[in-house]
């Protein structure tokens, strides 16, 4: 239901997180990577996020995998807080919303203002939903791959040498 593939998708968030946050590598690999699970799980649009941070927790970190598992629900919670929101969704994300749980009942929001990555899976999530113009020009994959390498070397860096599989 989206005007782009996952691809271009990806890259263009990747590119809109660089200008908002252009010191923080993790979230903007997090926008490289949030909708993998599309890819790997296909036909599983309400798990697509837990998917995918399951699928880049152990290279790309925590951090990383919380605020793509968060991107769905942040969906969720930018249309519970805020009524202009829904009007910013795409066909596709409106869509999705309904299976994903619509508007989040006060349990689940309190729950994800619990969350210390919310701040910045709201960014993620901004960023996502305006990442669709199938006209926008942004750096290619070559173009992230130092980025993703930054952020994949220092999670090694941080891992137990009797916990790593290199």
């Amino acid at each position: 239901g989206d005007p782009i593939p996952i691809l271009p998708h990806s890259l263009q968030c990747a590119a809109r997180l660089s200008e908002v946050a252009p010191d923080d590598d993790e979230l903007i690999v997090a926008g490289l990577v949030h909708d993998i699970g599309h890819r790997l799980q296909p036909g599983h649009p309400v798990e697509h996020g837990m998917v995918a941070a399951d699928a880049v927790r152990g290279l790309l970190g925590e951090r990383v995998a919380a605020l793509v598992e968060l991107h769905v629900p942040a969906k969720r919670y930018l249309v519970t807080v805020d009524d202009s929101y829904r009007a910013e969704l795409s066909t596709g994300s409106t869509a999705s919303l309904a299976r994903q749980g619509g508007v989040l009942d006060g349990t689940e929001r309190a729950e994800l203002e619990r969350r210390p990555e919310l701040a910045d899976a709201l960014t993620l999530r901004r960023a996502d939903e305006a990442a669709k113009d199938p006209d926008a020009v942004v750096p290619d994959l070559d173009h992230w791959r130092p980025i993703v390498d930054r952020v994949a070397s220092s999670v090694l860096a941080s891992t137990p040498a009797h916990m790593r599989t290199d």
